[in-house]
């Protein structure tokens, strides 16, 4: 008879194969047992028909991009550790010594970054193109370009390009396009479907920083890469495979129990976000306010047109983010007072969670040079959580009030 601590290991009670319940199972292994040497020979692990390893898929993390996939609009998935994993296993996946990316100037911070840092130095140029002009995108595609970088709504100014005209500029030369989905959530708008049935248009590459809407705690960094393309796929997919990237699958489990109420917190951040930022434009001391859905937001028209897809404008979705610009008569530390004396906005990095946050910018060292279109000031960027948006008002009338009153 096995010692008790063996038959511990190797008990041959397998419970009942019958389960259902509303949440998948949560499958847990680094190791993964084989039946016998022909099966460990033949197991393929790129198509998702079988288990080899943890790091290349369990039965959790399998289930969890395909509904990935499913909300984006694509075909495969690959989950990574943040969105800026996400951002890197695609430029590293793509771009080889001599190559050139391009990137809009309002991008997420650390895209810029990771191009200026480890990309530069293993020789991948790169440049930046203003994202609301379609014909300076145009003009900087070049031999070298591989690859170009999409973003819509742009990070922290919230400017709305005409994605679709970028990704046909992109289309017509034959480009790789990646978009930073993140804003959108694969509810906004569909990335593989900007187009019309006669003239059928789609990103090459969506990336998602899971770690917003998608687990919507605040408390989960992940990040997703979805497409259509299958040898696209397995490309980045090999990558993905010798970085050796992987996700945690209790992780996982938080992402995908979060998934089924991500349409409808993604509703009630909009709507907060949309009251707050109608008031902030009420309000003397913002010169301006930034917001896809609002009239006079850099790139509204776009917003409209892509969001809403023929409904009334007020029907689109939008993120629950908005920034407004300071009136430059204020001086930094009142701006930095106005922060503080917030209550129920938090100083803190990140959104899509249920507490409200709260960001000042020097937008001044963010950009190659001060947009047209965008006001002279101080920016400062909130996220809005799921308190009440009365109260979230009040919090800001009275910020307002102890930082600026005369």
């Amino acid at each position: 008879m096995p010692c008790p601590t063996t038959d511990l290991i190797h008990h041959p009670y397998v419970p009942p194969a019958e389960f259902a319940a509303p949440q998948p199972g949560v499958f847990k292994a680094s190791t993964v047992i084989f039946p016998n040497v022909a099966a460990m020979r033949s197991r393929e692990w790129r198509d998702k028909s079988a288990y080899t390893y943890g790091l290349h898929g369990t039965p959790t993390t399998f289930i969890l991009e395909e509904r990935l996939a499913a909300i984006e609009g694509g075909l495969q998935c690959l989950l990574v550790p943040s969105g800026l994993a996400a951002i890197a296993n695609v430029a590293l996946s793509l771009l080889r010594s001599g190559d050139e990316m391009l990137i809009p100037d309002n991008a997420y911070g650390p895209n810029k970054t990771l191009a200026r840092g480890e990309l530069q130095a293993w020789g991948i140029t790169h440049r930046f193109y203003d994202p609301m002009d379609p014909d300076d995108l145009a003009a900087k595609i070049g031999a070298r370009t591989r690859l170009v970088w999409l973003e819509a709504a742009g990070s922290v100014t919230l400017e709305f390009p005409d994605l679709v005209q970028q990704a046909q500029i992109c289309r017509a030369r034959g480009v790789t396009t990646a978009l930073d989905n993140t804003w959108g959530a694969g509810l906004a708008f569909d990335p593989f479907d900007l187009g019309t049935l006669d003239a059928p248009l789609a990103v090459d590459i969506s990336v998602h920083a899971l770690t917003k809407y998608p687990s919507g705690g605040g408390d989960v960094l992940m990040g997703s890469i979805v497409t259509r393309d299958d040898a696209l796929h397995q490309r980045l997919k090999m990558t993905h495979m010798r970085l050796g990237l992987g996700v945690g699958v209790n992780d996982a489990e938080t992402v995908m129990r979060s998934l089924p109420s991500m349409a409808l917190r993604y509703r009630a951040h909009d709507a907060s976000a949309r009251t707050l930022a109608n008031w902030c434009r009420g309000r003397q001391e913002f010169v301006q306010v930034l917001h896809p859905a609002l009239e006079g937001s850099p790139g509204h028209a776009h917003w409209a047109a892509l969001c809403a897809r023929g409904e009334p404008a007020r029907l689109g979705r939008a993120a629950g983010l908005f920034s407004v610009i300071i009136d430059p008569r204020y001086t930094q530390a009142q701006v930095d007072a106005f922060c503080d004396a917030l209550r129920l906005f938090k100083l803190g990095y990140s959104w899509g969670g249920p507490m409200s946050l709260v960001v000042p910018y020097e937008l001044a060292q963010m950009r190659t040079q001060w947009p047209a279109h965008l006001a002279q000031g101080t920016l400062v960027r909130f996220s809005t959580g799921l308190e009440d948006a009365c109260d979230l008002q009040a919090d800001l009338e009275q910020a307002v009030v102890a930082a600026f009153a005369a």
